[in-house]
């Protein structure tokens, strides 16, 4: 098969990913083989990439949002039969055993592995997932539309519920990319009144489109106190002015796994009345089930734009470069 690997994390300006020819892997015992009809373009791709995240896999295949359909599975796996339609998301396995697992906090699993990362993930003709971290996707939603709601949209409802928004609150997004036009949507969908903090015409346009109340600029102030807030944008400068933006007993979440440095926090104008600041990590599987029923119900959809699979480097680099609003989808044109 045809892959995608990172041969040396760098700039995508360069060329840190080649196309490699590689058997197609063998499902382990609990695993299923999956052939890859699409794949969303995350942000977490880009920073497996640069080398933003530190190497786990020497020559990874990145990519953790995946639709496409079991093409074979190990001997132990009952419950898919091969041409079912299968979603693969970023979190792929974790012990089960530890503290956090016990407690229904499988995302800070120790010993958790991720797709794309640990293992080889969506940039290929075929990837593997343990069938008990695969999703079951609808049939009535092509493969672009749903890709991105595999990372994107699951880390995304994670961060909203990290935000403890309360009913009819008042919500600010900072950053509107991938993540953020589908959370915001499940908030609106909710009766949230939301405000979009953003650089990027496109990007502010297209959320006054899908109902924001307002879209100005990443370092401007809402039109209004926040009760909760999401930075989604990897900028640390962002972490002070959205807790400056948030109304006295206020929270915000930061989405990323990766984030640039935060600078000091002043508590008296940051910090004081309350105000709470959250990170979040990565998700479980019932977070992952909870919002692709509330996407069904609510018709949330990602926009996106599809790049063939062989294009996979330039479609980082637009990702890069902020060259398009919402989310762009990898179409597997090498089968």
């Amino acid at each position: 098969m045809r892959a995608w690997s990172v041969a040396a994390p760098g700039l995508v300006e360069g060329e840190p990913l080649r196309l490699v020819r590689r058997p197609v892997p063998v499902p382990g015992d609990d695993e299923l083989l999956v052939r890859v009809r699409a794949c969303g373009v995350c942000r977490t791709d880009l920073h497996v990439t640069e080398g933003d995240l530190p190497t786990r896999r020497a020559g990874v295949t990145p990519g953790h949002e995946v639709v496409g359909e079991v093409a074979g599975a190990g001997a132990a796996v009952v419950d898919f039969t091969v041409g079912d339609r299968v979603g693969v998301a970023w979190l792929r396995r974790t012990d089960g055993s530890c503290a956090y697992c016990r407690r229904g906090a499988e995302n800070l699993c120790p010993r958790s592995e991720y797709t794309g990362w640990d293992a080889d993930g969506g940039y290929a003709e075929y990837t593997t997932v343990p069938a008990a971290f695969a999703y079951r996707l609808p049939d009535a939603v092509e493969d672009v539309a749903l890709a991105p709601l595999l990372c994107a949209g699951i880390i995304g409802y994670r961060a909203l519920r990290r935000a403890a928004l309360p009913p009819g609150g008042r919500l600010g997004l900072y950053g509107f990319g991938g993540s953020a036009h589908l959370c915001a949507q499940v908030a609106l969908a909710q009766g949230a009144t939301v405000h979009v903090l953003t650089r990027g015409a496109p990007s502010r346009r297209l959320a006054l489109d899908l109902g924001a109340a307002s879209a100005r600029d990443a370092y401007d102030a809402p039109p209004e106190p926040l009760d909760s807030a999401v930075l989604f944008a990897p900028v640390g400068d962002l972490v002070p002015v959205a807790l400056r933006a948030l109304d006295r007993g206020g929270v915000l979440s930061v989405a990323g796994i990766h984030l640039s440095d935060v600078p000091a926090l002043r508590y008296e104008t940051d910090l004081f009345y309350e105000k709470e600041l959250r990170s979040v990590t990565s998700n479980t599987r019932a977070d992952g089930r909870e919002f692709l029923d509330l996407a069904a119900r609510h018709g949330v959809r990602a926009t996106t734009h599809p790049y063939p699979l062989s294009r996979a480097p330039q479609a980082l680099r637009d990702l890069k470069a902020g060259r398009f609003d919402g989310a762009a989808v990898l179409v597997n044109d090498f089968t």
